[in-house]
């Protein structure tokens, strides 16, 4: 997974946060988190759904049946920044709350159908996050 992630960074850096292939046309943002157990800095590449002032993130991984270690890390430390374009954002990540979720995953399913497939395919509920501008 960190090649496929480090291949998708450099195309994101280097194209001003455009990639192509399965994600093109996708809005997407590189995640800056903490590692909750290492205290090393991540970085992971996420589709994200724009929701007033902020960003909306999906736990998907895919379908895995375990959240991404990502998510655990801004539930840790969710002071986090994000590389958007070219610009590198402060926010604060918050899991939404029961209306929010409903309202945003279902919008997100519909707009980007994968991730229909992807709930299909676990028994867990995909958590949406909402990345807030810092104050």
């Amino acid at each position: 997974m960190s090649d496929w992630n480090d291949r998708i960074i450099a195309e994101f850096r280097g194209n001003h946060g455009r990639v192509g292939g399965h994600f093109a046309g996708r809005p997407m943002l590189l995640l800056h988190t903490v590692g909750r157990r290492t205290g090393q800095a991540r970085v992971n590449p996420v589709v994200y759904k724009p929701v007033g002032n902020a960003y909306a993130i999906f736990a998907s991984k895919g379908g895995a049946p375990t959240n991404p270690d990502w998510y655990h890390n801004l539930l840790s430390q969710p002071r986090v920044q994000a590389e958007v374009g070219d610009e590198t954002i402060d926010l604060i990540a918050r899991v939404a709350n029961e209306d929010e979720h409903e309202r945003i995953w279902s919008e997100q399913k519909v707009e980007n159908p994968g991730f229909a497939d992807y709930e299909r395919k676990t028994t867990r509920r995909i958590p949406v996050i909402l990345l807030e501008p810092a104050p």
